[in-house]
């Protein structure tokens, strides 16, 4: 892309997190034979919009697609789960069809000079919404939720009223109403998509935030020290201390079934684990294991079996707070607490399939393995050819190393570029690595040189002085 968006120049450095503010609606649109190809709204009957799009196909037939519109958008059905595809016409109303401005903020945030400069340059951004942190050379930081987020009327989860006045937009947030923050008494701003401001904030910003829990871990390494140095900063992002499984375990250990034998081996591997998420800890497998499979009969409990596995997903803090206590009477009377242990058993049995018998060949390196997949893995065996990893990694979606955390536990990479900014040094340098590393081509010599490091933890230093020298140049060409 044409800009920097994780990064800094001579003067100012940034970085980025995903802060989940909804900037999109599901409408239910209704219908009716006596009016075809119209959609009702406020009582009256309004006619599609159609579009064609046109897809050229190297070596076949351009496909042709009719795309119909009503007042609220594009008609998605064919697009939605299996599920939610039984209700009849929806429509998707997103911000980003009418405005966006990313790469015009992306450019003036690259040319900033100081830290009110690199706020201003934020104010086009449109869509998407993130959490942007910055600081400069004099000492100054700054927090600013970019994007814009609609302003409804209605407080809505699920499919709207395509038809109902009341369900439209009020318009949006405007850029000094997104929350934000300048040079805090504390001395410093963390984010991990976690929620941007508290429950009475000025607007209603109608997001789907994370547990908060890395935000706190990062609160919780930041507060008991000053002076920190770029070590500090390069040991936070490599740790891998799991806050859920600390909030979890003593509920966890109370109610399961130590008679169970298997069980009891269970609890004594999660009774010595200490709460790391690393590749050699038998403790860390075994609860996020658990934790999945409980969360499943969470999901079973009030739904049925399709419903239920759709929505396990989702309901991460009501699983984890169902293990400490049922107090809306989530389960019939006397079924948690066997719920619980049925988990377990269910999660060893897995393990068990997965693993072999043996408890204490159940690292989580095992099953948490990151593999980098080329765009072209799925085309036939290209992925044997193309893609690479195939590694153990440490953390996993609950931690500040956030690794992701695929439906079989491997890794689907969450924080794969690390950047530090050290903003004291003369000349000025930037301190990162990617994962990824830096060419999408397989023939290149950076297609994958950068993991090894990004796997110690460390970083490659690159000075901003204009006189570095490079190693390669790309030069695209156009026909």
């Amino acid at each position: 892309m044409p800009g920097v968006l994780f990064g800094r120049n001579e003067r100012v450095a940034w970085g980025c997190t995903n802060n989940i503010c909804s900037q999109r609606d599901l409408y239910q649109e209704k219908t009716d034979p006596a009016h075809p190809d119209c959609f009702l709204y406020d009582g009256r009957w309004e006619p599609a919009r159609k579009r064609e799009e046109i897809i050229h196909v190297k070596g076949s037939e351009p496909v042709r697609k009719t795309i119909r519109f009503s007042r609220n958008g594009p008609i998605v059905d064919e697009v939605l789960p299996p599920l939610a595809r039984k209700t009849g016409p929806v429509s998707l109303k997103w911000l980003g069809a009418y405005e966006g401005g990313w790469l015009t903020a992306i450019h003036g945030m690259n040319r900033a000079k100081s830290a009110d400069e690199f706020r201003a340059a934020l104010r086009p951004w449109h869509v998407p919404t993130f959490s942007v942190v910055f600081a400069d050379v004099d000492g100054h930081i700054g927090y600013q939720s970019t994007g814009r987020v609609p302003i409804r009327k209605v407080w809505e989860r699920g499919y709207r009223p395509g038809w109902d006045p009341e369900h439209q937009w009020q318009g949006l947030i405007p850029f000094e109403g997104m929350p934000q923050l300048a040079d805090p008494e504390r001395g410093w701003i963390a984010t991990a998509n976690n929620r941007p401001a508290p429950e009475d904030f000025a607007y209603p910003l109608s997001g789907t935030w994370s547990d908060g829990l890395r935000a706190r871990r990062i609160r919780d390494m930041l507060e008991p020290k000053t002076g920190l140095t770029y070590n500090d900063f390069a040991h936070m992002q490599r740790d891998s201390l799991s806050l859920r499984a600390a909030g979890c375990l003593v509920s966890l250990l109370r109610w399961l079934d130590g008679s169970d034998k298997r069980i009891s081996e269970a609890i004594e591997y999660l009774c010595k684990w200490d709460g790391l998420m690393e590749p050699d800890r038998i403790g860390a497998t075994i609860f996020d294991v658990f934790f999945s499979h409980w969360t499943r009969a969470v999901a079973a409990e009030r739904f049925g079996k399709e419903s239920a596995a759709f929505l396990s997903g989702g309901i991460n803090g009501l699983s984890a707070t169902l293990l400490s206590a049922d107090v809306v009477g989530w389960f019939a009377k006397g079924c948690r607490e066997p719920a619980i242990s049925n988990a377990m058993k269910s999660a060893i049995r897995y393990l068990a399939d997965r693993l072999g018998p043996n408890m204490s060949q159940w690292q989580w390196g095992k099953i948490h393995i990151l593999t980098l997949r080329h765009i072209l893995s799925g085309r036939g065996d290209l992925g044997q050819l193309l893609d690479h990893g195939g590694v153990p990694v440490p953390g996993d979606a609950y931690t500040v190393c956030n690794t992701g955390l695929g439906a079989h536990f491997e890794s689907r990479m969450g924080a794969g570029y690390r950047l530090v900014a050290d903003l004291s040094t003369s000349p000025p340098e930037l301190i990162s690595v990617d994962s990824q590393s830096q060419s999408g081509h397989p023939g290149s010599p950076h297609y994958r040189d950068q993991l090894p490091t990004w796997m110690r933890g460390e970083h490659h230093r690159f000075i901003l002085d204009g006189k570095g020298k490079s190693g390669s140049r790309l030069t695209l060409a156009p026909k």
